[in-house]
C-alpha cells in the first residue's frame, strides 16, 4: 500500500476514523498524566523554585507550534507538486491548532518571564521570531478565509507557509544563530563547560519524565486534532461541491 492512497479522501476518511477513537483516548490521558505529574509530583527546582514547572506546558506547546507550522509546510509543498486537495485541506486543519499551540507558548513564557527576567516580554531572538510565527499563522488563516476558490486560497497560502517556514526554523534555532539575548538554549539536552571539559548537561530525570509524557500527549493530540479537523474540512467541500451543482441544474 503507498502512502499516496490516503490522498484519496474516502480512504483517509475511513482509515483516520479507525485510529482517532484510540488517539483521543491516549492522547488526553497523556497529557493529564504528565500535567498533574509534573506540577503537583515533581519537586520545586533548586533555582527558579515552583515557577519551573511551566516547561510542562511551554515547551510541548513551543514544540508542537513549530512542527505545525513545518507539517503544514510539507502538506503545502505536497499540493503544489501533487496537486492533492487532501494535503492542502490537512494543511488548512493545522493552522487552528498550530496558532492556539503559538499563544499557549508565548503566554507561558511570559509567565515564566517575568519572575526569571523581572520583564513579561523581551525583544528576544527567539522570542521575537515566534511572535512573528504566530502573525504568519494569524495570515494564513485569514488568507484562507478571504479567498472564494479552494484552489486559488490553496496556493496563495502554500507560498505563504514557504515564506513563513523561515520563521518557523528561526524560532527553534535562534539562539544558535545569536549569541545576544535573554532566552536560554535548549533546556532538554545541551552542552556545557565544566571545569574545563565538555560535558552534556540534560533537565534532571525527575523533571524529564513528566516532559517526555507532555512532549508525546501534545504530539499524539495534535495529530488526531488535524485527522478530525481534516475530515471536517473534506466534508465541508463535498457539502459545498453539492451545493454547488445543485445551483447549477437548478
Amino acid at each position: 500500500m503507498s502512502l499516496w492512497d490516503y490522498a484519496n479522501p474516502k480512504k483517509f476518511l475511513t482509515t483516520s476514523e479507525k485510529v482517532m477513537p484510540a488517539l483521543w483516548v491516549v492522547s488526553i490521558a497523556g497529557m493529564v498524566i504528565g500535567l498533574v505529574w509534573g506540577f503537583f509530583f515533581t519537586p520545586d527546582d533548586f533555582r527558579q523554585g515552583s515557577t519551573v514547572k511551566i516547561i510542562y506546558l511551554h515547551v510541548p506547546s513551543a514544540l508542537m507550534a513549530i512542527n505545525a507550522w513545518l507539517m503544514m509546510l510539507v502538506a503545502s509543498l505536497i499540493w503544489i507538486v501533487r496537486r492533492h486537495h487532501v494535503s492542502a485541506l490537512a494543511a488548512r486543519a493545522a493552522a487552528p491548532v498550530g496558532v492556539t499551540m503559538t499563544l499557549i507558548a508565548l503566554v507561558t513564557g511570559a509567565i515564566w518571564g517575568q519572575p526569571m527576567w523581572g520583564t513579561w516580554w523581551a525583544w528576544d531572538p527567539r522570542l521575537t521570531s515566534f511572535l512573528i510565527l504566530f502573525l504568519f499563522y494569524l495570515g494564513y488563516i485569514a488568507l484562507w478565509e478571504a479567498i472564494e476558490d479552494p484552489d486559488t486560497a490553496a496556493d496563495l497560502t502554500s507560498v505563504l507557509c514557504l515564506v513563513g517556514s523561515v520563521f518557523a526554523i528561526l524560532s527553534r534555532y535562534a539562539v544558535n544563530f545569536w549569541n545576544q539575548g535573554l532566552h536560554q538554549g535548549s533546556s532538554v539536552f545541551r552542552a556545557a563547560a565544566v571545569a574545563g571539559t565538555d560535558t552534556e548537561e540534560k533537565v534532571s530525570n525527575i523533571f524529564f519524565a513528566p516532559l517526555l509524557v507532555c512532549m508525546i500527549s501534545f504530539a499524539l493530540f495534535f495529530i488526531v486534532l488535524v485527522l478530525y479537523r481534516t475530515g471536517t474540512e473534506i466534508r465541508a467541500r463535498r457539502a459545498r461541491a453539492l451545493m454547488a451543482r445543485e445551483r447549477a441544474q437548478a
